[in-house]
């Protein structure tokens, strides 16, 4: 089997993305859209018809939610890739049916592929989980051609038990 070595830094936006996507597949977003919205017309009905405190209520519930959901998505994933100095290494992987070789200025390890629980494949990046809330994101633009992606992409399906394609 072939090995797939890599050598790429984190880019903000190919972690941004990573952590949306993370985000949508782990928030209910339509489903809290339609509360916000819910919970605003609720408001704007009350305030209307004279409940102006039930009314201001709801409409600041809706406003802290939408807030919420901004946060998430436009806010938090630039603020923890600047903070988290780890994402300024340069990384070197390869990886093998025997398991990952993981190396950065602070790092050099052999890792076995059942560190990685599932993952997710969005149009730009594998999402490798080795916890819930804690992964690797491989930018599918570091791979140098498209058979290179292709034999890491089979290494993936039969090394990780779980592989979520969001893709298709």
């Amino acid at each position: 089997m072939e090995t797939v070595n890599l050598s790429f830094r984190d880019a903000e936006q190919d972690y941004v993305r990573a952590l949306r996507a993370h985000y949508a597949g782990r928030l209910r977003l339509q489903l809290d859209i339609a509360v916000i919205v819910g919970v605003a017309l609720i408001g704007a009905y009350e305030w209307r018809s004279g409940s102006h405190g039930f009314g201001i209520i709801s409409l600041c519930l809706t406003g802290f939610l939408a807030l919420i959901l901004v946060a998430a998505f436009a806010i938090i994933p630039s603020v923890a890739f600047r903070r988290q100095p780890k994402f300024r290494d340069e990384y070197s992987l390869s990886f093998s049916s025997e398991g990952i070789h993981f190396r950065t200025i602070h790092i050099d390890s052999d890792l076995k592929w059942g560190i990685y629980t599932w993952a997710l494949v969005d149009p730009y990046s594998f999402i490798l989980y080795y916890s819930p809330q804690q992964f690797t994101v491989i930018p599918k633009h570091v791979f140098q051609s498209p058979s290179q992606r292709q034999a890491f992409e089979q290494l993936l399906r039969r090394n990780v038990s779980k592989v979520v394609d969001k893709t298709k």
